[in-house]
């Protein structure tokens, strides 16, 4: 029952999106800009929740709430309070700045602005490769995640090919048809839907549990005290603080979140949008990361190193069949949601960045629109093709899905290797093309090289280590990319084709 009731709401939603995205695509213009950007006409409401539902949405549900269970409810701190708020900062240093000169000179990616003002086609082939590459797993666990709850919903009638292929296939024809737009609509009502469910779910488990917070705090005194007190163990300054800034400058430069700086209707709604966000993230985790840890001290059990999640298993133990059918549903929903975005930005990064500076700039308005909906198909298939590989190799027991895991969890850590050199373009006018080059190369090579290589790696292929005094590698590496991008650019002329006034005309 619980199965066929997840499975027709997963269809519901399915429908009810495809809906959404026919109305926009009779709304959408068949230009690139529209297609990419909805034609920078996102208000506050919008605009604040396609960026919240794009990023938040299963790792809310899954991710979150696990954290939690194993380790504590300071995760609150590391990714409502501090990443939340350093988050909102970058909003506003790095994107008010951008939707300034989107506004002046109709810029659509990352890549593009900054190949305008340093005359470099390279460095905005560069910056699009970089995200490509860290954009594709995200993609792909999307795929996997979705297949194997399909599978597993269906008792295996639904093999995880299928099922991969079922979503991919689905989040091709909404995005080609949706574009931006459409995406958006539904990513408002998808991040209302988060709020909604998961406030319900914390007062049904409270009012479920005989005794209610009493019997919660007596259990987590009896099997994890540590609880209690802020910090130690896991929660180490060191391990918070790299997790806050890695992932809120990540985040940053996440294409599919980077790219929706451009997109708001006035310096109003950009303003106001930046000002809540620490709200509404903490609106939406603390009451997803309380569960987590409820679900300790109510002497819940959930392998999480074998993939299990714990909030499931507090939901069938708490709720009724359907409540925890349809936050769960949802969280895969929100799955198909994210990659939605991911989808578009990755098409929209090769289209702009890629073919028209390296092989067609004179391309018309609607031959670029179809590119880029041509562009949509060809990475989500690709996607799928590579999901589909790594899954069967690791039902094999080789270790290509872990890896692809540990790719995914370190794409955080790629992307924020981006926004120091960003910031320096945009307030520092003596910085030169030479100087953003090496900026933004390196780092991406010595955080690849510790993660990857057997002979550099510490620890696995994990962001933190001893060796490095408890700081996680991403924030050396960081460091890394500011002072190459600093030193390198002291060192070096600007080239005649750089446009040195071109982000600082603003302001005169």
């Amino acid at each position: 029952m619980t199965a066929t009731l997840q499975l027709g709401i997963i269809v519901g939603y399915l429908l009810v999106a495809l809906a959404v995205g026919l109305v926009a695509y009779r709304l959408t213009e068949r230009t690139a800009e529209d297609f990419y950007l909805a034609s920078r006409t996102f208000g506050t409401v919008v605009l604040l929740f396609t960026v919240f539902a794009t990023l938040l949405s299963a790792f809310t549900f899954f991710g979150g709430p696990d954290t939690a269970y194993a380790f504590g409810p300071e995760w609150i701190l590391v990714m409502g309070l501090m990443d939340g708020i350093i988050f909102a900062i970058l909003w506003y240093v790095i994107g008010y700045k951008q939707w300034l000169l989107g506004q002046r000179h109709g810029y659509v990616t990352l890549g593009e602005m900054l190949g305008d003002r340093f005359g470099s086609a390279s460095l905005r082939a560069l910056v699009a490769a970089v995200s490509l590459f860290w954009l594709f797993p995200y993609v792909m666990l999307q795929q996997i995640g979705a297949g194997g709850a399909l599978a597993s919903l269906t008792d295996g009638a639904v093999p995880f090919w299928g099922g991969a292929a079922l979503i991919t296939v689905f989040m091709i024809i909404y995005v080609v048809l949706a574009g931006m737009r459409g995406i958006a609509w539904t990513d408002t009502l998808q991040g209302a839907f988060m709020l909604t469910m998961v406030w319900a779910a914390l007062l049904w488990v409270l009012t479920a549990v005989d005794g209610g917070i009493a019997t919660i705090n007596a259990g987590l005194e009896a099997d994890a005290p540590a609880f209690f007190a802020l910090g130690g163990g896991f929660y180490t300054l060191q391990t918070m603080l790299t997790f806050a800034i890695s992932i809120a400058f990540g985040v940053a430069m996440f294409p599919q979140v980077n790219q929706r700086f451009f997109a708001a209707a006035s310096e109003k709604v950009l303003k106001r949008s930046f000002a809540l966000w620490p709200v509404l993230v903490l609106l939406l985790f603390v009451p997803a990361f309380i569960l987590g840890a409820w679900a300790k001290g109510l002497g819940l059990q959930a392998d999480i190193g074998a993939g299990e999640n714990i909030l499931p298993v507090l939901l069938g133990e708490y709720t009724p069949a359907w409540f925890a059918a349809l936050v769960i549903a949802g969280a895969i929903a929100a799955m198909m949601s994210s990659s939605d975005s991911m989808l578009l930005s990755g098409s929209s990064y090769f289209t702009r960045d890629v073919y028209r500076p390296m092989i067609n700039d004179a391309i018309s308005e609607r031959r670029e629109d179809f590119l880029a909906r041509g562009g949509v198909a060809v990475f989500a298939l690709a996607a799928l093709a590579a999901s589909i590989w790594a899954e069967a190799e690791a039902f094999g027991g080789a270790s290509v899905g872990s890896v692809l895991v540990n790719i995914g969890d370190l794409a955080f850590g790629g992307f924020a290797q981006l926004a120091l050199p960003v910031i320096v373009a945009l307030y520092w006018r003596k910085t030169t093309r030479q100087g953003m080059l090496a900026g933004v190369l390196t780092p991406q090579l010595v955080y690849i090289a510790f993660n990857f290589l057997p002979e550099t790696a510490v620890g696995s292929m994990t962001l933190f280590s001893d060796a490095y005094f408890g700081w996680g590698i991403s924030l050396y590496c960081m460091l890394v990319g500011l002072v190459v991008t600093a030193g390198v650019s002291a060192l070096t002329a600007q080239a005649p084709e750089e446009d040195t006034d071109l982000y600082f005309e603003l302001a005169d």
